[in-house]
């Protein structure tokens, strides 16, 4: 039986008033969780003024009951006329407290484990909607609203299957709480296989674009050649790009200098874009397929020149040969050397009116040398002058002086038949100048002076002595 009932007091002849404590099991209504019925009347006596059980009418007989459960407004006045009378003091009091009392007590033991239960689950899903964080995610550009339980940036990403890399962009950090309404972006990098002013070098950028590119990598686009569209966009294989920004170049030609602003590739193109024209020898103070750099003078070189042809003489070598049929001392030419030629060709020029040194081109031999073979004397020298009287005397003087005993050389240092110098020929003991003394005399100490020193004091022509 429930805790909580509808009470109706009334008269109850078989079994007295109070004999159930004031209940009257036959005319109890039991509603769940003590609430009555929304037609059921309100008898109590304590709540309408009147006592129930002195009213009589509630039963015609027992066992006889009026539908109680019928909306107040249907009972008719008629029905149930009421019977105002006066609280009956302290009785009436007492049995309102006991009353009371027994459903307070009910009410309490049926509502504590529920209220438990209840603070339970409310804890409980406190704590789960407080690890709920709705947040924003951001993946390249792709939006998207979600809900998690992660505590940080990366076991986010690690629960939404988003992998990053070393190259890419990550805000807030990895390591970052999250936090209910946070936004969370992340931007892969992109490799870039970049030219930027002929220097070559692979970066990496999370620009989508090839403008956002250049102003993330601090490159001066404006003005600047790019070998793609500024708004190309940047895929995740990335892209091969050229620049070459704006530069200020000098150009210095036929006097006078020029100043430009260019993003040329080449110094051929600057000098061509400040109107200079290259004719002929022209050329420049730099290579003109070398790039151009920012601040840099490039000269124009005027160049005016013509070729030069000139032989030169390649020096025989001698070969000596010893002969001991010879005496020593002498040396007799048995093939007689021949020098060789050499055609050299010269580039004769001309720099800006400034003769500048010959430049050899190209050297041809066009003739080779040919050895001179020499016989030297190997055999003891006479111990008198009449040892060297079987030698060709008068071949020797034809050779030195045309075979003349007076004559003398243009310099007037050597004279006589064999050209001596006045210091030998005072030193072999003739008296005077040598070209004044008989051609006998002079033979005569010609042969003394070849047993002292053989044919040397004659070098041209004193292989002449063995022929």
């Amino acid at each position: 039986m429930s805790n909580a009932q509808f009470e109706t007091y009334g008269p109850t002849p078989a079994h007295g008033p109070w004999a159930y404590g004031g209940f009257d099991p036959y005319s109890a209504q039991t509603l769940t969780y003590g609430v009555p019925h929304p037609y059921a009347p309100r008898t109590d006596s304590y709540e309408t003024g009147y006592d129930s059980h002195e009213s009589h009418g509630a039963h015609d007989t027992h066992g006889a009951y009026e539908d109680t459960y019928r909306p107040a407004y249907e009972m008719s006045e008629e029905a149930h006329p009421p019977v105002v009378r006066p609280r009956s003091g302290r009785r009436a009091a007492h049995r309102r407290r006991a009353r009371a009392a027994e459903r307070g007590d009910g009410t309490m033991r049926r509502l504590v484990p529920q209220a438990l239960v209840v603070a339970f689950l409310a804890g409980g899903t406190s704590a789960f909607v407080a690890k709920d964080k709705a947040v924003e995610l951001n993946v390249d550009g792709k939006e998207r609203s979600l809900h998690t339980f992660a505590d940080d940036v990366t076991e986010l990403l690690t629960d939404e299957g988003v992998e990053v890399g070393a190259h890419d962009m990550v805000a807030p950090p990895r390591d970052a709480d999250l936090a209910h309404g946070d936004e969370v972006a992340v931007r892969y990098g992109r490799p870039v296989r970049l030219t930027l002013d002929g220097q070559r070098r692979e970066v990496w950028t999370t620009a989508h674009t090839v403008e956002e590119a250049l102003t993330q990598l601090g490159v001066r686009a404006e003005g600047a050649y790019l070998s793609v569209s500024r708004s190309r966009r940047i895929g995740r294989q990335g892209l091969t790009l050229d620049v070459r920004t704006e530069r200020t170049v000098t150009v210095m030609a036929d006097g006078r200098a020029r100043t430009i602003r260019t993003n040329a590739a080449t110094v051929g193109e600057v000098v061509e874009q400040a109107g200079i024209t290259l004719r002929g020898q022209d050329s420049t103070s730099v290579p003109l397929e070398s790039f151009p750099r920012d601040g840099q003078t490039v000269t124009v070189l005027r160049i005016t020149g013509r070729k030069e042809i000139r032989d030169e003489a390649i020096p025989f070598a001698v070969e000596r040969v010893d002969d001991p049929s010879v005496f020593k001392g002498t040396e007799v030419v048995e093939r007689a050397g021949q020098a060789g030629l050499r055609r050299l060709t010269y580039s004769l020029r001309t720099v800006n009116g400034v003769r500048q040194k010959p430049r050899r081109l190209r050297s041809e031999v066009v003739r080779e040398p040919q050895t001179q073979i020499v016989k030297v004397g190997t055999k003891p020298l006479p111990t008198s002058v009449s040892g060297a009287g079987q030698l060709n005397w008068e071949g020797l003087a034809a050779c030195e002086s045309g075979g003349r005993a007076d004559a003398v050389d243009s310099s007037g240092t050597y004279g006589g038949l064999y050209q001596f110098d006045t210091h030998t020929w005072q030193r072999l003991g003739g008296k005077g100048r040598p070209q004044d003394a008989p051609a006998e005399e002079q033979t005569m100490r010609a042969k003394k002076l070849y047993v002292r020193q053989g044919a040397s004091p004659w070098p041209h022509c004193g292989g002449r002595l063995h022929r």
